[in-house]
């Protein structure tokens, strides 16, 4: 029996690796030419030949076991509905589903923190609280904060993977090499402040991406320089679970 996998975060590829080491048979939906490579290494299938729109023939074909959405948290703003290419995975396979979730970052109240629940309330609360925005949430969503870039005259650094497809996005939307930071994490503290203070960053914005994507120490360095953070907190629907507790559940 086969435990598929929609890849994209750390957490998903430590599952993979624990489930393939137990000697489970794997698929693996990566969500970039990366997480493949990293995917091929831990010996998973990879399943990415296999389109969103073919993928229910090749569901009902095969024998799974069970479906584990560990895409990152922030990848779909409504899963399970209409703009989700794996939604009748969720509602018609019949099988187990899990979702790996992380735990929501509990801050303690201070006025350099501003929670939003959008990128679009992002963009727009960023703006009035600094002329320098250093974005630090991925390639995704980049949109509405080039619009009040472009509208306010606002700087926007931001700071992403290091891979070229991800770059020359950021290049074809208009971002000067000087403002793209190409970079791996999770960070440091010390990481994160040097950043934030060769930018110049007057207002840092993050996700709520929990301790694994390095919310703890993106926090710290930003209130340590008295810079304002927005940020966008999780909008979990349904259970979610560590990739600790789908282990057991799978190896039980």
């Amino acid at each position: 029996m086969v435990i598929v996998v929609l890849g994209g975060t750390g957490d998903g590829r430590k599952l993979v690796h624990c489930l393939v080491e137990k000697g489970h048979k794997v698929g693996v939906i990566p969500v970039s030419e990366y997480g493949k490579e990293l995917a091929q290494e831990e010996g998973a299938m990879i399943l990415n030949e296999v389109s969103a729109a073919k993928l229910q023939g090749w569901w009902q074909k095969n024998n799974i076991r069970c479906l584990v959405d560990a895409r990152h948290p922030f990848a779909a703003d409504n899963r399970q509905g209409d703009s989700d290419p794996y939604a009748f995975l969720f509602e018609n396979s019949r099988v187990p589903y899990y979702r790996l979730g992380r735990e929501e970052t509990i801050v303690e109240e201070n006025e350099l923190i501003n929670p939003v629940y959008t990128i679009e309330e992002a963009a727009v609360k960023a703006a009035g609280l600094g002329k320098c925005i250093f974005l630090a949430t991925g390639s995704n969503g980049l949109e509405p904060f080039l619009k009040v870039k472009n509208e306010l005259g606002v700087r926007l650094v931001v700071r992403v993977l290091p891979e070229h497809r991800v770059i020359r996005k950021c290049q074809d939307m208009g971002i000067k090499p000087k403002d793209i930071v190409a970079m791996q994490g999770p960070f440091s503290k010390q990481v994160n402040k040097a950043l934030f203070k060769m930018y110049r960053a007057s207002v840092v914005v993050t996700k709520d991406s929990g301790k694994a994507g390095g919310i703890d120490n993106k926090l710290a360095a930003a209130l340590s320089l008295k810079i304002p953070v927005v940020l966008i907190k999780q909008k979990n629907n349904g259970p979610v679970y560590s990739w600790q507790e789908v282990l057991a559940l799978l190896s039980g």
